[in-house]
């Protein structure tokens, strides 16, 4: 794989240090020279990687000539310190991918190579599925790999994450980057159907099996034969219905209820939970031969707010599917309002997304542009340390305390949550919490002698 590398030579990294001996580089210093090399051998390069201080519409200027040289070509901008407001530009521009700080040599050692394999790959790896799955952050980067590599087993597959976070989709994609593709998929929720109805659906019955049970009917599984039947919110199952899944899952087979009669079947399961299944097994609320037999490959999910950066694909796509649903003119997402996007923690995560995309269509009316305004977002939930309605946020002891100790440390606290979830990034953190990035530095520095100075 060939990279063309452009880069600022006193302030970005040697490229030997990002790169393995399995890809190649051509290193340019300024746009021009990089044009003249893309010109030169459009085909050899597979992508390119931009490493200089540019302002917003410098980096268009190189996106946009790039890809008028190479239209398909994917540009990755590494910063040293980006922020989440300069992703959501970069990315609106047409960049591929938005590294917020210089990767380690082996993370963009393996993207480089999924990117290859999906530009070159084979079919299952460029197949339609891959449209399914929104969103190029390393959070969903993996999660796409994991679906290309399991597709064409047979293998259970467990879906593990938060509610409204897309186990549904993953499981699509799984389904139409398999074989089985062309036979049915079939859903089922666990927790919508009454426990005295649920049998019946997942089984079905014959006639005169209960009550109410005027015709024979054929249940989820033998609909889903040769196919793949997904069983979300798999927690919610009793002990009798799992005892019986897992002997489908074991032997193949099962029997509709009010029927002797055996009846077997070819489905591949994919159930979900967002909820902990062993410690559901430890509480004895969910079998444990079950559990094994389920997580044989388990899949998670990253909450929305651990992959912001996939926010801005993510409204781009919604505000298409609901402008082509509802047969609008296609609408955009200003800047500012993507930025708040990104900076909200989404709670309900892609699902509460998709909500708010469609009121903020709905509330511009004739614009073509989506505001701030327009997305209605739930207030924060705000730190129980700072609830004022608390009757006591900090018991005050009898004899008394160190003001200036006890408000550093929870400083500090605060400090150090923000650096954290922004993963050692400082100019995020700052970001986070309203502070410059120098004023951030100098309360770590101030705090943290404090505390450790009373400490001693």
């Amino acid at each position: 794989m060939k990279i063309l590398w452009l880069a600022d030579s006193a302030l970005a990294p040697d490229p030997a240090q990002l790169l393995s001996g399995a890809q190649e580089w051509q290193v340019t210093r300024s746009l021009g020279e990089a044009l003249f090399e893309l010109e030169q051998e459009r085909d050899a390069f597979e992508a390119c990687i931009v490493c200089l201080p540019l302002t917003e519409d410098d980096a268009g200027v190189v996106v946009e000539e790039m890809l008028r040289v190479k239209r398909a070509l994917p540009i990755l901008f590494i910063r040293d310190s980006g922020t989440a407001a300069e992703a959501v530009q970069l990315l609106q521009l047409g960049a591929y991918h938005y590294f917020d700080r210089y990767p380690e040599k082996g993370s963009i050692t393996d993207f480089l190579a999924r990117l290859s394999a999906r530009q070159g790959g084979p079919p299952a790896l460029r197949g339609g599925w891959r449209q399914m799955v929104v969103g190029n952050s390393p959070a969903m980067e993996k999660v796409t790999d994991m679906v290309a590599l399991i597709a064409g087993r047979r293998s259970t597959v467990l879906i593990l994450g938060e509610t409204g976070s897309g186990k549904e989709v993953i499981a699509r994609a799984i389904h139409q980057a398999s074989p089985r593709a062309a036979k049915p998929m079939v859903a089922v929720n666990c927790a919508a159907i009454p426990d005295n109805l649920l049998e019946a659906e997942l089984f079905g019955h014959v006639k005169g099996a209960f009550t109410g049970a005027t015709n024979a009917r054929i249940g989820r599984f033998e609909q889903a034969d040769e196919g793949t039947l997904f069983l979300d919110e798999i927690a919610d199952l009793t002990l009798d219905l799992q005892a019986k899944l897992l002997r489908v899952l074991q032997e193949r087979e099962f029997q509709r209820v009010g029927s002797s009669e055996t009846t077997r079947v070819d489905v591949r399961v994919i159930a979900a939970t967002n909820g902990d299944l062993l410690e559901r097994v430890k509480q004895g609320k969910f079998r444990e031969d079950l559990y094994y037999r389920l997580h044989v490959v388990p899949i998670r999910i990253p909450p929305l707010r651990e992959r912001a950066l996939d926010i801005p694909l993510l409204v781009q796509h919604f505000i298409r599917k609901i402008c082509d649903q509802e047969k609008l003119p296609l609408k955009t997402a200003s800047t500012e309002a993507l930025q708040r996007l990104c900076q909200y923690p989404w709670p309900g995560n892609v699902r509460q997304l998709e909500n708010a995309v469609e009121m903020a269509i709905v509330l511009s009316g004739d614009r073509t542009t989506l505001l701030p305004s327009d997305f209605t977002l739930p207030a924060q939930a705000t730190p129980k340390l700072l609830d004022m309605g608390q009757a006591h946020i900090i018991s005050l002891p009898e004899g008394g305390l160190d003001f200036e100790v006890v408000i550093g440390r929870i400083e500090l606290n605060l400090l150090e949550q923000a650096l954290e979830r922004a993963r050692g990034n400082k100019k995020l953190a700052a970001d986070m919490l309203r502070l410059k990035r120098t004023t951030l530095a100098a309360k770590l520095k101030s705090l943290e002698a404090l505390t450790c100075g009373q400490a001693k």
